[in-house]
């Protein structure tokens, strides 16, 4: 099989202020409040462009003390690697058919291509960066869901061990959404599963999807600042949330039994990570159980000089 992938083009982003970014963060009170406290960051494979831009917030962010894990995804090159290939392309409900010969090449753009790519850029920005999928330790156990959809996952268990063991010694934890099925089976999981499934099993303070949309809109086309759990049902229902998005609001609501705060946001924002936590400056949607349960900021004392 042909290895002619090429890695998105990267925008052309300055992330030289990112250091004095989190610095004003840091003036905040904030490195004390976010220490020790788990990120999950899902990396859209539409906003792999603004990779550099993310990797180095991670990075500023770790440096506070938040400890960062990054899952991400790959549809856009998968879809151009599949084109090249002659390869057919489908998707139902948001999720990828994937075939035998569809799985091969979903394995090697996001675990052999994607995947390394990211560690080497973190790395090349002074990051400790580990490359991992699903498979390894036994961190996520899936089984077929859906005949139809071929060999897509739905996530059993989550072994977080591999992951702990990074936090804990200073790495960021890069990571493919690719499971362990039944026996010796690699399993196509959306990325947005897996980002949910991993917040929840690390009791992440924060789960934030970077998409290349402001967050979730409504009928009218405006973007929706806080979605319920009801909201979100219904939305779907009248197909007002469609798509890739449904997987994304669906992981939203089920993480939330576990982290307190999911906030989808577009990912093309300069530095929107380093923004985060600072409520004066929050955009996108905030995904909760109920109106008015907005998730935690950093708290007003940390925001004394």
């Amino acid at each position: 099989m042909s290895n002619s992938y090429t890695i998105p083009a990267q925008q052309d982003e300055t992330c030289g202020d990112a250091s004095s970014e989190a610095t004003g963060l840091e003036k905040t009170g904030a490195s004390h409040y976010l220490k020790g406290k788990v990120l999950v960051v899902k990396l859209g494979g539409s906003t792999l462009a603004h990779q550099k831009m993310v990797i180095s917030d991670l990075i500023s962010l770790q440096r506070l003390g938040l400890r960062p894990v990054l899952v991400h995804g790959g549809g856009p090159s998968i879809n151009a690697m599949l084109e090249a290939l002659h390869i057919p392309t489908h998707f139902e409900r948001g999720l990828r058919v994937t075939d035998e010969q569809t799985l091969e090449v979903v394995c090697m753009v996001l675990r052999g291509q994607i995947n390394e790519h990211l560690v080497l850029l973190a790395a090349s920005m002074g990051g400790k960066a580990v490359g991992l999928c699903g498979t390894d330790g036994n961190m996520l156990h899936a089984h077929i869901a859906d005949e139809h959809l071929g060999f897509v996952g739905e996530i059993d268990m989550v072994d977080p061990t591999i992951v702990q063991h990074l936090l804990d010694q200073g790495y960021l934890p890069i990571i493919a959404p690719l499971g362990r099925g039944d026996g010796c089976d690699c399993l196509n999981i959306n990325a947005d599963q897996v980002a949910a499934a991993l917040a929840q099993a690390l009791s992440a303070e924060r789960l934030v999807f970077l998409s290349d949309v402001e967050g979730i809109r409504g009928a009218d086309s405006t973007c929706i600042a806080e979605l319920s759990e009801a909201d979100a049902h219904r939305f779907i229902e009248q197909g007002v949330i469609h798509g890739g998005m449904i997987p994304k609001v669906t992981s939203s609501l089920r993480a939330l039994e576990a982290v307190p705060c999911v906030h989808i946001v577009d990912g093309s924002e300069p530095h929107i990570l380093l923004h985060e936590f600072d409520q004066h400056r929050r955009c996108g949607t905030m995904v909760v159980r109920n109106r008015g349960e907005e998730g935690p900021s950093i708290p007003p004392s940390a925001n004394a000089q």
